[in-house]
């Protein structure tokens, strides 16, 4: 049987349009029109006044810290239940990540716990039991500081609580960085994820709901940050007839060969939105008479691009039946899943770093399995996966 991938690429006619004219131009790297181009549709499609696209998600976080003014041993709150890519760069930047928990409502950063680290990072009153701060070449005791910059995460399309977010940001004048690598498409309101933080973070890494094999975007409303983020991004190179160079620059921009898939990926993006969603329908209608399974709704005004569809599985309710027992069975039909994310606090590298607990992603992780969700997903495909999840469930 041929294997059934969690978020596989999907490609189509029109991205090979966009390739053969880049061919046909010799114009593929570094620079050119298709990625102007693709930064004028990401603009217009989130609703942003400027975009420049790079050569990852990560790269874009980690210039959007660069612009935030972040600096060895500053604080940077970050969602714990996120994948590490939103974490590594601010360790890049030698800074002190201060972990935030989620809510139960949308899996993403929790308000009231965010407020909670900041007044600890401020009151020098952080949750640092386990933190060897000389070991990492930071002071010890933790300083007393405001945070630099809040990193919320829209985790698998579900948009984080960005109004109350913003409105704590504000009050304390952090800015905020928007992961929404997961959340293209997905809005609040009618307002697009990456829109709200004064830098948004796109990804379109070879999983992701569009693609360009690798990639990602900066978004902002502020044109300095994002020319500055373009410089920064090609080895910041001064204005002069040879190399000259008066800062640190990163090899984080995107070819324009790439760029013209993402123009052709962008002119199916709402069908690929279409299509998640049609899989989330679908495993909805399969599971919901199992009283041991529960998906994650949209609440109110939340439109979700459903990237993957997620289910939590109570083996109290379930005779026992364990998300690692589901994951397992499938396996045995060479169909992919995963568990949800590992929360950063649990992860090796982050251990004893501070952390602000609600009791929400430990449990996510426990219970929580991602399904199959590409937008090919065949009928033929959906059968198979029926099939199976239905003989795992009943045995």
């Amino acid at each position: 049987m041929n294997r059934i991938y969690l978020s596989p690429p999907h490609m189509g006619d029109l991205e090979k349009e966009f390739i053969n004219e880049a061919f046909d131009s010799n114009w593929i790297a570094p620079l050119g029109p298709y990625v102007d181009g693709f930064e004028q549709d990401l603009a217009g499609y989130t609703g942003v006044m400027h975009s420049a696209v790079l050569s990852s998600g990560t790269a874009a976080i980690h210039l959007a810290l660069i612009l935030a003014g972040v600096k060895p041993g500053d604080y940077v709150i970050c969602q714990s239940f996120t994948f590490s890519a939103t974490a590594n760069p601010i360790r890049y930047m030698g800074a002190i990540p201060v972990f935030v928990d989620s809510e139960a409502e949308t899996w993403n950063m929790c308000p009231k716990a965010l407020e909670a680290a900041i007044e600890g990072c401020i009151n020098g009153t952080l949750n640092s039991s386990g933190f060897e701060p000389r070991a990492s070449g930071f002071q010890s005791p933790l300083p007393a500081q405001t945070p630099k910059a809040i990193i919320p995460v829209h985790l698998y399309g579900m948009p984080a609580n960005m109004d109350q977010i913003m409105e704590v940001a504000g009050k304390y004048g952090i800015p905020v960085i928007e992961d929404a690598a997961e959340a293209l498409g997905s809005h609040i309101g009618g307002r697009q994820c990456g829109s709200f933080g004064d830098l948004g973070v796109l990804s379109f890494n070879g999983n992701k709901i569009i693609t360009t094999s690798g990639g990602g975007a900066l978004l902002s409303d502020n044109e300095e940050m994002i020319i500055k983020a373009r410089f920064l991004a090609t080895q910041a190179r001064d204005q002069a007839p040879h190399y000259q160079h008066s800062e640190i620059g990163y090899n984080y921009r995107m070819s324009n060969l790439l760029a013209a898939v993402g123009r052709g990926q962008m002119q199916v993006l709402d069908q690929r939105i279409h299509q998640r969603r049609a899989n989330y329908d679908f495993y909805r209608e399969l599971l919901e008479s199992f009283d041991g399974i529960r998906f994650l709704p949209e609440p109110p005004e939340m439109f979700s691009n459903r990237w993957l569809t997620t289910i939590l599985v109570n083996p109290e309710h379930m005779g026992g039946i364990t998300r690692e027992d589901i994951r397992l069975g499938l396996e045995k039909e060479n169909i992919e899943s995963r568990p949800l994310w590992k929360p950063m606090h649990l992860q090796p590298v982050f251990t004893g770093y501070p952390f602000f607990n609600t009791g929400v992603s430990e449990q996510l992780f426990e219970q929580g399995l991602c399904l199959p969700s590409g937008s090919s997903l065949t009928e033929n495909d959906r059968n198979r996966i029926a099939e199976a999840l239905l003989t795992i469930l009943r045995p």
